[in-house]
């Protein structure tokens, strides 16, 4: 039990370490009979949703409080974009010509950091998910410059590890989408994404909306890639249909290098949120 504690109560670690050394008997053997907090059973029933969500929301959360991050810079991108010199093991041509991406992202990811290291590494953290390819490049950036960034993973049905520049002590795991991606946002100064597939897709277009809708504070937006964005989604057919407003496809920038997007970050004025959706 810790000295400093807020309140003369018994501490939990202290009661769950005493109830595995109880006398063996047919009532202490029973599931029942197990502290609620210490039965990974019981916590994973069905009724019990609203707490493990509560959980994921609570754990990362006091952990970045607890090591002073205030501010990170998002990067999100493609899982499949090998690094330039693996390019040969790309499954296509095309993801052979987007590894410049993973040097991009690796580059930006390195600038960036110069500003995190300036910040005593409590603001501009880069945060990815944690996995290959265009994530993986933006840890590495981190660590070729010394400092630290943070991989939110997320439990898939193949076997996946954080990759090995995430800074071990910023890498969390999830079990809900929906909260990890609450966890990549609430803290960004910068959205950027790179190439990617669905999972990148469905990140982008959250947090657009989110900024569409004023329910998230316009940041930095950056799109790395013209010719594949532009290929990917036609913009300006959004805009002509009237399902967005004209104005929406400047909630967002494209750009080609890192340079580019750190020239962009740096000369940003904060902007307050939408108040009223153009158009609507």
């Amino acid at each position: 039990m810790t000295e400093d504690r807020r309140n003369p109560l018994r501490d939990a670690h202290l009661d769950r370490a005493t109830a595995k050394h109880i006398p063996d008997t047919p009532q202490s053997r029973s599931p029942s009979y197990r502290l609620a907090f210490a039965d990974e059973d019981f916590l994973c029933r069905d009724e019990l949703r609203p707490v493990r969500l509560q959980l994921e929301l609570l754990k990362y959360e006091m952990l970045m409080d607890e090591h002073g991050i205030e501010g990170t810079v998002v990067l999100f991108g493609g899982a499949r974009i090998p690094e330039p010199a693996k390019k040969d093991t790309a499954r296509t041509e095309t993801l052979a010509e987007l590894t410049r991406f993973y040097d991009e992202a690796r580059s930006f990811a390195r600038l960036i950091t110069r500003k995190s290291i300036a910040a005593e590494n409590r603001d501009w953290v880069i945060v990815t998910g944690g996995g290959p390819g265009v994530m993986e490049a933006g840890n590495r950036g981190a660590a070729d410059e010394g400092g630290v960034s943070i991989g939110l993973n997320i439990v898939l049905p193949h076997e996946q590890a954080p990759n090995p520049y995430v800074t071990p002590h910023l890498a969390f795991n999830f079990h809900y989408f929906a909260i990890r991606k609450m966890h990549f946002l609430m803290r960004a100064r910068a959205v950027c994404v790179f190439p990617g597939g669905f999972g990148t897709l469905d990140e982008l277009f959250e947090a657009l909306t989110l900024i569409q809708t004023g329910r998230m504070r316009p940041v930095p937006f950056l799109l790395f890639g013209r010719d594949f964005w532009e290929s990917i989604v036609n913009w300006q057919a959004l805009a002509e249909a009237g399902t967005i407003s004209q104005q929406d496809l400047g909630l967002f920038q494209l750009v080609e290098t890192a340079e580019e997007a750190l020239e962009i970050i740096e000369a940003w004025e904060p902007q307050p949120r939408r108040g009223d959706i153009p158009d609507r």
